[in-house]
């Protein structure tokens, strides 16, 4: 190991003396622009394997250029701690341990994250791939520094096997609502191991990739870090779309001179604000790749402005508003793409404005618009924000007692960032908010109202502590965050006025859930913009809501409150209670008079007895549809078909559509009492020897039987298996898929459905 890499902070010490010359004449590293360098192949070669490059003075370097009076010794410390336990540790390229730790580090420290984030982000995988113990790094670096090293610190999957990873996600997602930095700290370990993917075997690197798409991506988007998403965004697409990529790929590398146009429009751009007397600064601001693969389906053939955009950087935000004016003066404005997202900021602290102009060669430019703070935050998000425990008892701290590890003038800056943030007592994710972020944010208690814990990872949090299983968290994660849009109601209930922020979609039920809890159990109707309304009204963004509670104590949710309940704390919610309570999802016994026969059928090929209320109607059969093959306990709505028979499909079945459109009347039927059922899984392989024995190996193991299989023909060395199953026990259907799951080469399992995209049947 050389000198270099043993004692790195006092030649970096030596190297920023003059701090302010330094960041003057120092070229900010553009993690995007490295990103897009090494997927076109434009990076130089790996560095030499027999010694670390510069090792921590690269870090030390980039944490100066944000904060020039940082406390380098604590750096020190950790590094040299990091590298003798990472020692003797090699990664699957064959690189020493020690590059990752480094590498995340220097991700962080590019975006400004403070000290105390950087020693956490060296240390993170000490504790658990080393010897060091959680004690030893509270007593080293305080326990603030621990708290978050035992954030991103993966659960024993020799304790919870299977649901180690929902777990490990679940723990991470506690610490971040105490301190959002242990979010930010996997982010940068995700996005240099999906970097490093390639050595890798392919169905692992599919699946990490999912992971990434479902989680941490939407995760990344709802943080505000930009910088770290379009990245990861990137290496997902190449891993999970090859032929999409390649072709993107080969469009981006086949207009090298593309940035040409939209270079011109900027120099027009400049000229203009110049003579308005506007400080101001133009950059072209080029696509990655899924922004120009997306612009490619909207728009078909591509321009040369279409591979970028501009970014115009003002000092304040009144003179955003005048760059406006004098854009959509000089040039002639698309009115259709025009947003403010900074008199209203996106949930994710983004703030900045949107237009189009067309330069009078007819070339059509985007634009956004908005101040050197508000490009901070829009590409750093909350790790722009620093120490979120800044002024804050430590006591109060997470892990009780720990220093921050930053300086005065670090805690300093994260106040007057905090300070400019969009958020005030009125909007989401604030003290305006009873449920925004629990205790922890409430002014009235004399604590601190923290802009890095929005309204969307309160609810989250919430619901997570009534989804034990391990299932349906995992399964309730993935579906929350896929919901990339937001809207804020307003409350109309006097007594607590304030606003409730839910995905878009989302109906009274679940606005019922947000603000009242299980107390929402008894709720009757509401008033939608004060006009009544059921409970199935979806709001719209603005929307005033008052909702109606019943009185007594016996109240109860139906489950026709299923169908309206979007978001997962409403669903978990209404399960559990109808769960609690079965005889309120019996049917309601009539009032007058004998009640009509009730025709049972139980269906010989699966297995499933199904009930069909036919009042009046001749006696028919009732089967489970072949199209979705539904099972208990799936919500299922049943059709008359030829010949008199009822068939019942999921009522997410795009048969249901088709047959409502076709003005045929749905039946009611629901599944009677016993375990048994058929059911037909898609499993996504890539190919290999031996992997239609092992599937079928492990489908036998967990007890179910197989009534018929197909192995499509390979298609880019990807197999697809289509299995119909007879399962003693449809409860462990989720145990089946997971066993399915995990035999090597296969990288998805999923419900069947027939005439759907994958995409779908995903779905």
């Amino acid at each position: 190991m050389s000198a270099e890499a043993t004692n790195p902070v006092s030649a970096a010490e030596a190297a920023v003396t003059d701090a302010t010359a330094r960041r003057r004449g120092r070229a900010r590293i553009d993690l995007r622009r490295l990103g897009r360098a090494a997927l076109l192949g434009a990076t130089a070669g790996p560095a030499p394997r027999d010694r670390l490059p510069d090792a921590i003075s690269h870090v030390a370097e980039a944490h100066r250029a944000h904060h020039p009076e940082a406390d380098l010794t604590v750096l020190r410390r950790a590094y040299v701690l990091a590298e003798s336990s990472h020692r003797g540790q090699f990664r699957k390229s064959g690189e020493p341990y020690i590059t990752h730790p480094l590498a995340v580090t220097l991700i962080l420290a590019e975006l400004g994250a403070e000290t105390t984030t950087l020693t956490a982000s060296l240390l993170h995988d000490t504790v658990e791939d080393t010897e060091v113990t959680l004690d030893q790094v509270s007593r080293e670096f305080g326990d603030e520094v621990a708290y978050l090293v035992d954030g991103v610190t993966k659960v024993e999957k020799i304790d919870y096997g299977a649901a180690a990873e929902p777990e490990t996600f679940r723990k991470m997602l506690v610490a971040t609502g105490n301190d959002v930095r242990v979010m930010s700290i996997k982010l940068a370990d995700r996005l240099h191991n999906m970097r490093t993917l390639g050595v890798m075997r392919p169905e692992k690197q599919a699946r990490i990739a999912k992971v990434t798409r479902d989680v941490l991506i939407p995760l990344a988007e709802r943080l505000g870090v930009q910088a770290l998403k379009t990245e990861l965004e990137d290496l997902v697409f190449a891993i999970l779309h090859p032929e999409e990529y390649e072709t993107t790929r080969a469009l981006i590398a086949g207009n090298p001179h593309a940035g040409d146009a939209l270079g011109a429009v900027a120099e027009q751009v400049t000229t203009v604000l110049r003579e308005a007397g506007i400080g101001a600064e133009v950059l072209v601001r080029p696509r990655h790749f899924v922004s120009v693969h997306r612009v490619r389906l909207k728009r078909g053939e591509l321009r040369g402005c279409d591979f970028g955009r501009l970014l115009v950087l003002v000092a304040e935000d009144a003179d955003c508003y005048a760059v406006l004016g004098e854009l959509h003066t000089c040039f002639t404005p698309v009115i259709s793409e025009f947003k403010d997202f900074i008199a209203a900021p996106k949930f994710n602290l983004y703030q900045s404005l949107h237009t189009a102009i067309a330069a009078p060669d007819g070339a059509v430019a985007e634009v956004l618009i908005r101040t050197h703070r508000m490009h901070k935050v829009a590409e750093a998000g909350v790790v722009a924000l620093g120490n979120p425990h800044v002024g804050q008892d430590p006591a109060d701290r997470p892990g009780g007692t720990g220093t921050s590890g930053g300086t005065d003038r670090q805690d300093r800056a994260r106040d007057a960032d905090a300070a400019a943030l969009p958020w005030d007592a009125d909007r989401p994710g604030t003290a305006g908010r009873d449920d925004a972020a629990g205790p922890a944010v409430s002014a009235e208690d004399g604590e601190r109202v923290d802009p890095t814990r929005p309204g969307w990872l309160s609810r989250l949090l919430d619901w997570q502590q009534a989804a034990p299983d391990p299932d349906t968290f995992w399964t309730s994660l993935r579906a929350d965050l896929a919901e990339d849009d937001e809207i804020t109601v307003f409350r109309a209930d006097g007594s607590a006025p304030g606003t409730i922020s839910l995905p878009a979609g989302a109906s009274c039920v679940d606005a019922a859930y947000a603000q009242h809890g299980e107390a929402a159990h008894g709720c009757l109707g509401a008033r939608v913009n004060g006009r009544l309304a059921p409970l199935s009204t979806v709001l719209a963004d603005g929307d005033t809501v008052q909702l109606l509670l019943a009185q007594d104590a016996v109240s109860g949710p139906s489950p026709e409150w299923l169908d309206h309940a979007r978001t997962p704390a409403a669903r978990i919610a209404i399960t559990r209670w109808l769960r609690d309570h079965p005889e309120s999802a019996a049917p309601p016994a009539a009032t007058t008079g004998p009640r009509p026969q009730v025709h049972v059928a139980a269906d010989h090929r699966s297995g499933a007895e199904l009930h069909a209320d036919l009042e009046g109607e001749p006696r028919a059969s009732v089967r489970p549809a072949g199209c979705c093959t539904p099972v208990p306990p799936d919500k299922i709505t049943g059709f008359r078909v030829r010949g008199g028979s009822v068939t019942a499909h999921r009522s997410g079945c795009a048969a249901v559509d088709t047959m409502r459109r076709l003005g045929r009347e749905p039946v009611a039927v629901r599944w009677g009492d016993t375990a048994q059922g058929r059911v037909t899984l898609v499993a996504e392989s890539f190919g290999r020897p031996g992997l239609l024995a092992d599937l079928t190996e492990a489908i036998a193991v967990a007890g179910a039987a197989v009534v018929s299989a197909t192995v499509e023909p390979p298609s880019e060395q990807r197999v697809r298996h289509t299995y119909t199953l007879h399962l003693p026990d449809v409860a462990r259907l989720a145990a089946l898929m997971r066993a399915m799951r995990d035999v090597p080469g296969v990288y998805d399992v999923s419900r069947a459905r027939r005439g759907s995209s994958p995409q779908q049947r995903r779905a």
